[in-house]
């Protein structure tokens, strides 16, 4: 339960929702931060097509209203929050949740005085042309004559904060105690009130009245709280109307008068039952396929915490037979062995921490996963079936996109545990000086941002890349080769056909706005058959010295380039109708065989 608490808590105040309600873009907020957080905008620049609330735009509209909107996110990041009348932009802060707020303009009304809409008492009316703007997605609405009561209450939420929060408290405390509240021994069930018993003697005697009320024990009247009825849903639009069809165009509940003004008439709807049950269903079957992956991700971080014990006996082991190595030569390469076992050292921390973060990262999305789950569960057990249906849209869309982020590859260890430096020292007895080890087989690696041309965007923990320019722009890798074997591919995630893309390697002073291979300084594949899909294989082999390319797991002719030696990092060129991802840590193709190594021209 404890990983659902941050899926009840306010983007906005960072505490549990107190009264919230529904906007359009799904999400929710406490009805004293809504107020909180309104704007004014001017009556010139107000559009009067994005004018709407909680219950009659469609996905479409949303879509429109962000583009009109004078409060998007895309004019000047966020909107100011300074209150109901115009004044200068306003320092935005963190909510306690990280969502970026804005605090009011002066002092605010106390939270309990907070209205759904109008005004009452001091409370001073909600203008018009107000604007609200949700602080987790930025998406600006303008609030119709009705203010905030256009947006429905979320019932379904607040009855679950109610049972999370009951399920925390270690004893249920007297409401009557003015200063420390003693634990209550009962509960009256007509009053529903929790009593100690001082204030049960003072308060609830037991004659009159009174003597008829049903006294139960704390436990048993927190059960009857949890489980009695909740009040009939009624129209935010006709306030004396149930909700009794659900309107499959708008996708909400809808009362009968709805449908007989016309504002529904036409679109099609269906009983409320019906598709309550229907999307508990659909809720209740993504779930499953959801609890799956969970189950998959925690035999997955058991698998990966096994592999850290796995590294650190295998960097021993390891480092054991260098040194025995080592020790047979130890005339001539006791300067070479310090600096061989600070290279296994430093493999021997990049497993380690390239598992325990993919360890963290996995722990996180989890626990997201499980806190999701365990929210939508509670969702489920609600018996308000339109309540429910507010909000089972959305869930249903999260639970699918989480399920998705649970995809391929997301739980495949990002490092084996073997260390693969294989140490031949027959051959190099008579060349000490050139003591290396003879291929690192497997190789880690990314795009570097810092050496990338200024238009090349990245993503994906620079894993992809594209462009925003329609000339060719260069990227290389953060690592460089001078020895060995080393094989990486490359996946076209988008391409457009012109100009085409170059893979290949470069020097580090390559230049970073031509096209790959047409300096001196790249060698590069600039055609052949490269589309949409399509995986292009870079094998670079400093034994042979030679550079070979693999389209979709076939080589394209028998060798691409000879004579490489020196010091070449991976690199590509693209612009901005391609985009790519590159994958690393990949054993030599099964049909290549490394040859036997050309010292002649070897570079350390």
């Amino acid at each position: 339960m404890d990983e659902m608490e941050e899926e009840l808590k306010c983007p906005v105040c960072g505490s549990f929702f107190r009264e919230p309600i529904l906007l359009p873009c799904s999400h929710n907020i406490c009805l004293a931060c809504a107020r909180n957080i309104l704007v004014q905008t001017p009556d010139a620049e107000s559009p009067q097509s994005s004018r709407a609330s909680g219950s009659g735009l469609s996905d479409y509209d949303y879509l429109d209203l962000d583009k009109m909107s004078l409060y998007s996110e895309a004019d000047s990041g966020y909107g100011s929050y300074g209150g109901f009348v115009s004044a200068p932009t306003t320092p935005c802060q963190k909510s306690p949740n990280g969502v970026r707020v804005f605090p009011p303009a002066g002092p605010q009304p106390p939270a309990q005085h907070h209205l759904l809409g109008g005004h009452q008492g001091s409370l001073p009316p909600i203008p018009r042309n107000s604007c609200i703007t949700c602080p987790q997605c930025h998406r600006s609405l303008n609030l119709d004559e009705r203010g905030l009561r256009g947006f429905a209450k979320n019932r379904v939420l607040e009855g679950v904060v109610d049972r999370y929060q009951q399920s925390k408290a270690a004893a249920l405390k007297c409401q009557l105690c003015e200063k420390s509240p003693k634990e209550a021994t009962v509960m009256c069930e007509q009053c529903d009130v929790f009593y100690c018993d001082p204030c049960r003697l003072r308060c609830h005697p037991p004659r009159g009245p009174l003597a008829k009320h049903r006294l139960v024990p704390p436990a048993h009247g927190r059960v009857s709280r949890r489980t009695s009825p909740r009040k009939i849903s009624t129209c935010t639009e006709h306030e004396l109307e149930n909700l009794s069809m659900y309107c499959v165009q708008c996708k909400m509940p809808v009362c009968y008068q709805c449908l007989e003004e016309g504002k529904h008439g036409t679109h099609e709807v269906k009983a409320l039952g019906a598709m309550w049950k229907l999307h508990k269903g659909q809720l209740s079957q993504a779930l499953n396929i959801l609890s799956d992956r969970a189950t998959e991700a925690k035999e997955f971080l058991v698998q990966l915490r096994n592999m850290v014990q796995h590294i650190q006996e295998n960097g021993v082991e390891f480092e054991a037979c260098l040194v025995a190595q080592c020790d047979a030569l130890i005339d001539a390469l006791n300067r070479r062995k310090a600096q061989l076992l600070t290279r296994v050292n430093k493999e021997h921390e990049h497993k380690l921490k390239v598992v325990r973060d993919q360890i963290s990262h996995c722990t996180v999305k989890l626990r997201q996963t499980t806190g999701l789950m365990e929210y939508c569960v509670e969702v489920i057990k609600e018996n308000d079936p339109s309540g429910f249906l507010q909000i089972s849209d959305a869930l249903i869309r999260r639970v699918h996109m989480t399920e998705g982020q649970w995809g391929k590859g997301t739980l495949t260890p990002r490092m084996t545990s073997d260390f693969d430096l294989t140490l031949d020292s027959g051959p190099l007895l008579q060349t000490i000086h050139q003591l290396d080890f003879v291929q690192m087989k497997v190789a880690w690696f990314t795009f570097d941002p810092a050496s990338a041309h200024p238009d090349i965007i990245l993503s994906n923990d620079n894993l992809t890349v594209t462009c925003n320019s329609y000339d060719d722009r260069v990227v290389m890798g953060n690592s460089g080769f001078s020895r060995g074997v080393h094989y990486w591919e490359i996946t076209v995630d988008r391409y457009d056909n012109h100009p085409d893309p170059a893979f290949g390697v470069a020097r580090g002073d390559v230049l970073k706005d031509v096209m790959l291979g047409k300096d001196d300084r790249a060698w590069a594949m600039t055609d052949g058959g490269v589309g949409k899909g399509a995986t292009v294989g870079v094998l670079l082999d400093f034994t042979r010295r030679v550079l070979i390319f693999l389209i979709n797991d076939e080589q394209q002719g028998p060798v691409a380039f000879e004579g490489i030696e020196g010091l070449y990092y991976p690199a590509i060129s693209l612009n901005r109708n391609v985009q790519v991802t590159l994958h690393t840590g990949l054993p030599i193709p099964d049909f290549y065989t490394p040859g036997e190594a050309d010292l002649s021209g070897s570079v350390c």
